[in-house]
């Protein structure tokens, strides 16, 4: 790994796609200009809303995005091309599994898209967990299965400057999950969500945390933040660990661009002093 200034980007997205891309450009120009060579997008930050994103889920975009059919794939390669930057867009719903084949007619794949400083695709992580939960909040019961098809691989990227390991939100709480990426070389791992405000109060920093610690890795979570609409209030609260759990930057509940530096030789003292990943017997 090699030293790297990384930025999450928290928001409060809504239901006007146009509106929460305008917004988001503005988070990312304000990373970039702050010196981020990373920056990472919340779950969901093209469109936040009580009811499903199959209305604007887009065709998965292999190469350049037509921005009349793929307004929001497009808007993500213009930014990480026109800034320099890594952007890794956090979730957003496409009509396309990997390979190109239509998901069926009433739902979606959550999809997270890293694109490089030129604004080329560089990988693409299908949510695997989905969010099929009772919580005690305004909304009660959230059946995101009903809308979404869930992924089946995991994604580890080469980057300049290490590996990532991609994650959506609810994946947060599966360790099973995080040891698979950080034993197929991550260094760290990325968590963009839309935590419920229920949830994220009791379990958001505690989860992240014990992934940073078990792994040995930085952690980057990028969540989103507010009330969004009667039924919809997440947490916020974006924070970047490093491989022995300490918080390096933590926001509050505001949008905002959080920022840090992530040190390889940070990395490289925690692992061997507490080498966990070769010390596994199961």
């Amino acid at each position: 790994m090699k030293d790297l200034r990384v930025a999450a980007i928290q928001t409060s997205s809504g239901a006007s796609v146009a509106a929460n891309l305008e917004r988001a450009g503005a988070l990312v120009r304000e990373a970039a200009s702050g010196g981020a060579q990373l920056v990472v997008l919340p779950e969901y930050f093209a469109y936040l809303a009580d009811g499903g994103s199959r209305a604007i889920a887009e065709p998965f975009a292999t190469g350049p995005a037509d921005p009349h059919r793929q307004p929001i794939q497009a808007a993500l390669q213009q930014w990480s091309r026109e800034l320099g930057v890594w952007l890794v867009a956090g979730a957003m719903p496409l009509t396309q599994r990997p390979d190109g084949s239509a998901v069926d007619a009433a739902r979606v794949r959550s999809a997270c898209l890293v694109y490089d400083d030129s604004g080329q695709l560089q990988a693409r992580y299908d949510k695997v967990h989905l969010f099929d939960v009772e919580v005690e909040d305004a909304a009660r019961s959230y059946r995101e299965s009903s809308g979404i098809e869930a992924g089946e691989s995991l994604q580890v990227v080469e980057t300049p400057w290490g590996k990532l390991g991609l994650s959506i939100c609810f994946d947060l709480r599966f360790p099973e999950l995080y040891r698979q990426l950080a034993a197929n070389g991550a260094e760290i791992l990325l968590v963009p969500s839309a935590f419920t405000h229920v949830t994220g109060r009791a379990h958001w920093l505690t989860l992240l945390r014990a992934r940073a610690i078990e792994n040995g890795c930085f952690v980057v979570a990028a969540d989103q933040c507010g009330q969004h609409s009667p039924k919809r209030r997440t947490w916020g609260h974006s924070v970047i660990l490093d491989p022995w759990g300490d918080v390096l930057a933590e926001a509050g509940e505001e949008e905002t661009v959080l920022a840090t530096d992530l040190h390889a030789a940070r990395l490289e003292m925690v692992r061997r002093r507490m080498p966990l990943l070769d010390m596994r017997r199961l």
